[in-house]
């Protein structure tokens, strides 16, 4: 396999990880950046991009980053509080009147952004379309029950934290959701990552698929079963709810919409830009980074059926959990996005980290290739 890019010498180790990924048969395209104090030490791909393996990734190849988005939109959701124009632990439905419905009077923008609003999934089955049509899923959300007592407990919002924070974006910022973050996060640092991607950009996107024949780790074999045997299940109904959740990556209306808990679309270079960014202050006052960092809701979580530790928008690390640190210090705070990729910012190292595949593992949390290639940039700190 020709590994692209380039690398400084003294990470060559983390250079022959990635580069070992692909003795796996199924891996088929992947890309790696990492930034030490600001300075990109290493930005790597490899691999093929499309359906039938033809094309090579490039260094421009796009790929959709799945809940990698999340911290992106939680950000966006900060500046704005930083601004005034929201509020952390003022009632939704201050700035969403409809939301106030079904015992929600409540509820905050904190709540939402750490997994406590008891909002995960919708009850009743939308059709496979309303995927698509923002309205209508906004005003379900709106209308819905808490599966719990707000506050009481987290659960995490695999899909329907794209509608609820994103509705809060759109009224307090005044555009699409998609285009208040490219706007306030994506473009001043010159990241090359979309919320709504263009049709002129298609041609650079990775096709992803599943990777074959690998059942998990026990969280995700968990989850499966709750998935295949009990359908009106929370836990089942947060990633089948809309029907076309699961079936939707490659498709061109996924692709244009502004979905931002799910449907960003970016490679290594901006997941590890973006850390960065945070490293050095450029996106995020002291404040408010403090309040995106800290912990918020830690235990079982009642979607995931697992241990999960959340500030706001971004998942901490779990140093002693073996399916939820990132591998590298116990300071980390980042995203996984299903299916292996992963961006993540260790203060203590000042590191930045980005990892994209189009190979889709099973996991739940974080997946073994990107920790591995974490743990062996340990080594070369």
């Amino acid at each position: 396999m020709q590994i692209q890019g380039h690398y400084e010498l003294q990470f060559e180790s983390v250079r022959e990880a990635f580069a070992a990924l692909f003795d796996d048969p199924q891996e088929r395209g992947a890309a790696l950046c990492i930034q030490v104090g600001g300075r990109t030490v290493i930005d790597l791909w490899a691999g093929t991009a499309d359906k039938d393996g033809h094309e090579a990734w490039h260094s421009d190849t796009l790929a959709n980053l799945f809940s990698c988005t999340k911290t992106f939109t939680a950000v966006t959701a900060l500046q704005l509080v930083a601004e005034g124009k929201l509020q952390l632990d003022a009632p939704v439905a201050r700035y969403w009147p409809e939301f106030a419905a079904a015992g929600k009077q409540s509820v905050t923008l904190r709540q939402l952004l750490c997994h406590q609003a008891g909002l995960p999934a919708l009850r009743e089955l939308m059709a496979p379309a309303a995927l698509y049509d923002w309205q209508a899923m906004v005003d379900a959300l709106a209308a819905e029950t808490p599966w719990w007592t707000p506050g009481e407990g987290h659960g995490y919002a695999a899909i329907t934290y794209g509608w609820l924070v994103g509705e809060l974006l759109r009224r307090a910022d005044g555009r699409g959701p998609g285009e208040s973050i490219v706007a306030r996060v994506a473009k001043p640092l010159g990241l090359d990552f979309h919320v709504g991607l263009a049709d002129a950009e298609f041609h650079r996107v990775a096709h992803i698929a599943r990777g074959k024949g690998n059942v998990g780790d026990a969280a995700a074999q968990r989850l499966l079963q709750v998935t295949m045997r009990e359908p009106t299940a929370m836990t089942t109904r947060a990633f089948t709810n809309p029907p076309s959740i699961m079936t939707s990556t490659n498709k061109p209306e996924w692709r244009r919409m502004q979905q931002p808990a799910a449907n960003g679309h970016g490679n290594a270079r901006s997941l590890a830009g973006f850390y960065a960014g945070l490293l050095d202050g450029s996106l995020l006052e002291g404040e408010m980074l403090d309040e995106l960092t800290r912990q918020h809701s830690f235990g079982e979580d009642k979607t995931l059926l697992t241990q999960t530790r959340f500030g706001l928008g971004c998942m901490l690390d779990q140093p002693d959990v073996p399916n939820a640190t990132y591998g590298l210090g116990p300071r980390a705070f980042g995203h996984p996005g299903a299916g292996g990729s992963l961006g993540f910012a260790d203060p203590e190292h000042d590191v930045a980290f980005g990892f994209v595949t189009n190979t889709l593992g099973p996991y739940v949390l974080m997946d073994p290739r990107a920790q591995h290639l974490a743990r062996v940039l340990a080594t070369c700190l």
